[in-house]
């Protein structure tokens, strides 16, 4: 999808069913290449649930779109601007969500694959230092940039305003 919608075409926010968002988007991709309809984009962002995006010249074109398939539940009226949608599908770095005491899985490097808590974040430097959770006779930790890291479950504590202090 373009940075800016070109004049002739809008967004359109579909409704769909939870959970359902990324294979509607697949149906209606199918649809409009089936039926050459002049869709220009399908954006299903993982941060909306219910939603899809369509750019379409018209509502007469969503409406051919998505009419009769499974899951969804109309569209809604209304104008959508591209700012609004890009907040959900422009990347975040990792860093900026993680806190400490989650559980993250290190996705790249000498340690791929092990199971680690989060017991420091060095933002300045993008570096997370981490206490692995692999059976080991003594806490190991170790930093690793904050890139090769992946949250599998959040911290209950929410300790998100002490970044830079090691948790005891």
């Amino acid at each position: 999808m373009s940075k800016e919608t070109t004049p002739q075409t809008r967004l359109y926010a579909v409704r769909t069913t939870a959970g359902q968002e990324a294979n509607v988007a697949l149906l209606i991709e199918r649809r409009a290449i089936a039926q050459k309809l002049p869709v220009k984009a399908v954006v299903a962002p993982d941060a909306v649930k219910g939603y899809v995006f369509v750019e379409a010249p018209g509502p007469h074109v969503v409406d051919l779109a998505v009419t009769g398939l499974k899951h969804v539940k109309g569209y809604v009226t209304g104008k959508i601007e591209f700012a609004d949608v890009e907040k959900f599908i422009s990347p975040k770095p990792v860093i900026e969500e993680l806190s400490l005491g989650d559980k993250v899985e290190i996705v790249s490097g000498p340690f791929r694959g092990m199971k680690a808590k989060v017991v420091r974040i060095d933002k300045a430097r993008s570096e997370v230092t981490l206490e692995l959770l692999e059976k080991i006779s003594y806490p190991l930790p170790i930093t690793v940039n904050a890139e090769y890291v992946k949250v599998i479950s959040k911290a209950s504590g929410g300790s998100e305003g002490s970044t830079e202090q090691e948790e005891v």
